[in-house]
């Protein structure tokens, strides 16, 4: 709604925006006062790319309209779209070659006032879902994100606990391998001993 609102001023919109229910119609009047006044200096003037611009703000105005009443979206636009057909030959010469705006104009003019409101409320529409489905996506990688953290932290603990037990293991192997290396060479003496007193006592 902010760039709809900036859109706007650039066609000279200096009307309430804000108006209460009670005061609607008014509003209406006011700023279809405003957009066709804009419209006449920028015929006057001959420039087609403010032209094509202007018309694009009174799309998004009638956008913006939507939102508080779609039958005074098309009433502010069918205003709008009479004074652009009374004043076709003004809008061709300043147009001329210019395709660009020439579809806009056709895109504003030849299609019902209802059509273009019906077309921009399915717009909206479709901008709203967007914008809660990005909503979504974001929570959504959010969680994951906080779910990958907590795994990759449970990982690591794990990954200490496994290496503190391999350590352990590897402590307990090497003192096992030292008293079997001890037991190995208390044996190794005994057995030397025996040969000794066998031999001394002629039995071996």
């Amino acid at each position: 709604m902010a760039a709809v609102a900036m859109t706007f001023a650039s066609c000279g919109n200096n009307a309430k925006t804000e108006a209460p229910a009670d005061d609607q119609q008014v509003e209406v009047s006011a700023l279809v006062d405003n957009a066709t006044e804009q419209l006449s200096a920028l015929l006057g003037e001959g420039n087609a790319e403010k032209l094509g611009e202007c018309l694009e703000a009174i799309k998004a105005k009638a956008a913006e309209l939507i939102a508080k009443n779609p039958e005074i979206a098309k009433e502010y636009l069918g205003k709008v779209q009479n004074f652009l057909k009374e004043n076709a030959d003004k809008v061709k010469a300043v147009v001329g070659e210019n395709a660009l705006v020439s579809s806009a104009v056709s895109a504003l003019v030849e299609a019902p006032a209802e059509s273009i409101i019906s077309n921009l409320q399915q717009a909206v529409g479709t901008v709203e879902e967007a914008g809660q489905q990005a909503v979504e996506n974001a929570v959504d990688q959010a969680n994951e994100a906080v779910e990958n953290a907590k795994q990759a932290v449970e990982d690591k603990a794990n990954e200490v606990v496994d290496a503190a037990n391999q350590k352990v293991d590897e402590a307990k192997q090497a003192a096992a391998d030292k008293v079997n290396e001890a037991a190995q060479k208390v044996n190794d003496k005994v057995n030397e001993g025996a040969d000794k007193l066998l031999k001394g006592a002629g039995l071996k």
